[in-house]
């Protein structure tokens, strides 16, 4: 990975945190969880194919009724004359109130065959023979209840496309008559005659403004296959409203209830989902405005055993890593200087001592020091910056199969070659074939740090032993000398940069520090593993140092 600036960027404005019922996530709850309620109710309100069967139920009980009335009277109210039928109005008419009694809200009319109204159920002959008009009941009272539940769905069913299929038109417009008028079957109106003669007439049902259902039917009366009358029927149809106002307020109230439920479930989905995530994002404006050092996610989320408690606790730990970086390049920075501060401290010290002396050998000791501290400063800075580069080739580098059998077989090769006498022998154990996934050029340089580090800490004429060997879904590289070992208190220090721990009689500037350092970081980039241990013998005495690195089988 690239290394983190030893800079902290300038925190952009910390955003205003909105509350949950405004967020997007919130509305978006409130739009999926209200679509089946919705849904529910649109198909609710096709109750229209619902009022449409009460209707033609009522038309036919009423077409029934009205051919029973027809039918008595045809029976009843007529005499024979000249082989025709003729209807007697004085028989007709208290057959007709007779007849229409028992059925409230019902009012009937009896038309000759032309067209003049001869009997009205509404209508009596009192003494003396004055006319007496009963009145009907008064219309059915509508509390506010079923008003305001009549005109919601009246409202919501006039936004949708009628569904009815029925052959039952409903009459509802503002100059809907009135109780008390029926179809006009008189003379001037010869086709409606003739087809309630024939009994063709449509049925008419009308909503008037006083709130009336009224449904009107024509039947014609019949004595054998002579037409003598006709009866009009017509009715208030409270029944029909009834049921439908017990549909309508059992379709709503279920909806409110579904609507309750909805937003109650909405509001908690907010509150366990859309405010963690504001928490959440003000918990990374923290972090990024240098906030929260140790992680300022709160504990109750990162306790959470759902995808909100995984999110928080990856912010967790990318904060404290992160936080991590940022101490590792300031530790990395104050060491550079410090290793950096060495050298220049000696050759300056040394320049300054090299202006007073004029001995020409305390000059020439004087200019090696410069020398060796110029070297080191060399190879301090040729390091620093390969540190530098390890995480940002490697995170742009895709790890490959490569074949490290013959890397190792090369290195120990060169060296034994040009190795002087009384430097330690290496000597290699591995298969001829030993693929892992890495880099080439990296690898090469792990395995020359490791066994140049060997070679440095080794004993004169001592041996230097490289294995390898594939461990299940890992290929392992060990690398084993004869050294003094390493102390125990560094065993975990040992990869830690600018490690100090050389060997006596190194010639001086000849490491850095930093070669077991890069080594870990280019292993570690390659999802690798490398450690250090010493060797014992049979007694637990120390007996060498080893390095064991660990990749990927390729």
């Amino acid at each position: 990975m690239p290394e983190a600036p030893l800079l902290k960027p300038e925190a952009p404005p910390r955003p205003r945190r909105r509350r949950a019922w405004g967020s997007p996530l919130l509305r978006r709850i409130l739009l999926v969880n209200a679509l089946p309620p919705a849904l529910l109710a649109v198909a609710l309100l096709y109750l229209d194919q619902y009022q449409d069967g009460l209707l033609a139920a009522e038309v036919e009980a009423m077409r029934t009724q009205a051919r029973i009335y027809a039918g008595g009277i045809s029976e009843a109210a007529v005499r024979i004359q000249d082989d025709r039928a003729v209807l007697v109005p004085e028989q007709a008419r208290p057959l007709l109130r007779r007849l229409v009694e028992p059925s409230p809200n019902t009012q009937a009319r009896l038309f000759d065959t032309a067209g003049l109204v001869v009997a009205d159920s509404r209508v009596r002959e009192s003494v003396g023979g004055a006319v007496v008009t009963e009145p009907l009941p008064p219309p059915a009272p509508r509390g506010v209840f079923s008003q305001g539940v009549g005109g919601v769905y009246e409202w919501l069913l006039g936004l949708l496309p009628s569904a009815s299929r029925n052959p039952v038109v409903l009459d509802t417009t503002p100059d809907a008559q009135s109780f008390d008028w029926q179809p006009d079957l008189g003379p001037e109106r010869q086709a409606e005659l003739r087809l309630a003669l024939e009994g063709g007439v449509t049925p008419y049902i009308r909503r008037t403004p006083d709130g009336r259902l009224l449904v009107s039917v024509a039947e014609p009366a019949r004595r054998g296959a002579q037409a003598v009358g006709i009866v009009l029927l017509t009715r208030e149809a409270r029944e029909v409203d009834a049921r439908l106002l017990e549909i309508r307020a059992s379709v709503l109230g279920l909806f409110l209830l579904a609507l309750a439920l909805t937003v109650a479930v909405s509001f908690y989905l907010a509150q366990t989902l859309a405010s963690p995530i504001l928490r959440l994002a003000d918990a990374a404006a923290e972090m990024r405005q240098g906030k929260g050092r140790g992680g300022s996610v709160p504990e109750e989320l990162l306790g959470r055993r759902d995808e909100i408690g995984i999110l928080a606790r990856d912010l967790q730990a990318a904060a404290l890593a992160l936080w991590a970086r940022i101490d590792a390049n300031e530790r990395f920075a104050a060491d550079v200087a410090h290793e950096l501060k060495n050298p220049l401290t000696s050759v300056r010290s040394a320049i300054e001592t090299l202006r007073r002396v004029e001995d020409v050998e305390q000059q020439r000791r004087l200019l090696g020091i410069i020398a060796n501290d110029a070297v080191r400063m060399d190879r301090l800075i040729t390091d620093i910056a390969d540190s530098s580069r390890v995480d940002a080739e490697l995170s742009r580098v895709i790890a490959e199969p490569v074949d490290i059998a013959p890397i190792l077989a090369v290195l120990v090769e060169l060296n034994n070659t040009i190795r002087q006498p009384g430097e330690p022998e290496m000597i290699l154990e591995a298969p001829e074939r030993l693929v892992a996934m890495g880099v080439e050029d990296r690898l090469v340089q792990v395995f020359r740090n490791l066994l140049g580090n060997a070679v440095s800490f080794s004993p004169e004429g001592g041996r230097v032993w490289l294995r390898a060997r594939a461990a299940g879904p890992e290929v392992e590289v060990i690398v084993e000398d004869e050294g003094p070992g390493i102390p125990e208190a560094r065993l975990e220090g040992i990869f830690d940069r600018f490690y100090s721990e050389r060997p006596r009689g190194e010639r001086f500037g000849q490491h850095s520090g930093l070669g077991l350092s890069i080594s870990r970081q280019i292993i570690e980039g390659l999802r690798g593993r490398i450690a250090a241990e010493n060797r014992r013998d049979a007694e637990g005495k120390v007996i060498g140092a080893r390095f064991l690195v660990r990749l990927p089988v390729g």
